[in-house]
């Protein structure tokens, strides 16, 4: 038996990070919920990935810092991102009064595409 699940739901009331889990992975495919609550990248730490990434944010607001580009991405919501693979990206930071919400999408291969 199919049933929904919300986005919204369970996000618990203390968040230390962020907080990340999958939704669908599968068929070179995985779907991730991010949750931050005023978390940014450490310093000095970029991900650098070997696939695409398509980014939405759902709720809340967010800055992206991408290698080699001067001005950060500023989202907010309904804003979305494809970094593609090799490209070194970071957050540099999320709202930190209330929940960011984030739908991730990894393309681990695009032969299925």
């Amino acid at each position: 038996m199919l049933t929904a699940t919300n986005l919204f739901a369970s996000i618990p009331e203390t968040l230390q990070g962020e907080l990340v889990q999958d939704i669908v992975n599968g068929s070179g495919v995985t779907i991730e919920r991010i949750v931050s609550r005023g978390a940014r990248s450490p310093d000095g730490f970029w991900y650098d990935q070997a696939w695409d990434e398509w980014v939405l944010l759902v709720r809340g607001s967010a800055g992206v810092v991408i290698e080699g580009q001067a001005e950060i991405v500023q989202m907010i919501p309904g804003d979305h991102l494809l970094i593609p693979a090799g490209i070194r990206h970071r957050v540099a930071w999320t709202d930190g009064q209330k929940d960011t919400i984030w739908l991730a999408v990894h393309i681990h291969s695009r032969q299925n595409l």
